[in-house]
């Protein structure tokens, strides 16, 4: 099934349970999707839509950050539910060892020497990775590989 026919159906069962977060997070995930779609000129390829999702998760993780600052916990707490939602529909999260492996792999195969090779090992690191891991994570990790 792709990911717009689960997202299609996805919709059709929370408005069947009347669930309002669901439903309305679903909903600004299909039209940023479509946008996408528009912007693109063709349908979206399933790299093309994990970077939308990926993108729909990051602006909700730094709502949730300007909410808390903001003793916004009712904000807060709805803003983690859809990130919830949103995370649903991301390929399974690397854990902290298999990023490190990755990281590894790709000093390796970038042959890098110290940190001036950073952008080396990001270029071959982050297709690897797309949607698996935090972009900002992987740097962290390569930044403390290469020293």
């Amino acid at each position: 099934m792709s990911l717009s026919e689960q997202i299609m159906s996805d919709m059709k069962e929370a408005m069947k349970a009347r669930d309002k977060v669901r439903l309305n997070t679903v909903r600004m995930i299909k039209s940023a999707l479509m946008n996408e779609k528009i912007k693109a000129g063709h349908d979206l390829t399933a790299e093309e839509e994990l970077t939308v999702l990926s993108r729909e998760k990051k602006q909700r993780e730094e709502s949730i950050e300007e909410f808390t600052k903001a003793n916004r916990k009712d904000l807060a707490d709805e803003t983690k539910q859809e990130l919830a939602i949103v995370e649903s529909y991301l390929p399974k999260q690397m854990t902290q060892e298999e990023l490190n492996q990755a990281v590894s792999s790709a000093i390796a195969e970038a042959n890098a020497q110290g940190k001036s090779d950073f952008g080396k090992v990001m270029k071959i690191l982050m297709p690897k990775i797309k949607g698996k891991a935090d972009g900002k994570a992987a740097s962290d990790v390569v930044r403390k590989q290469l020293k």
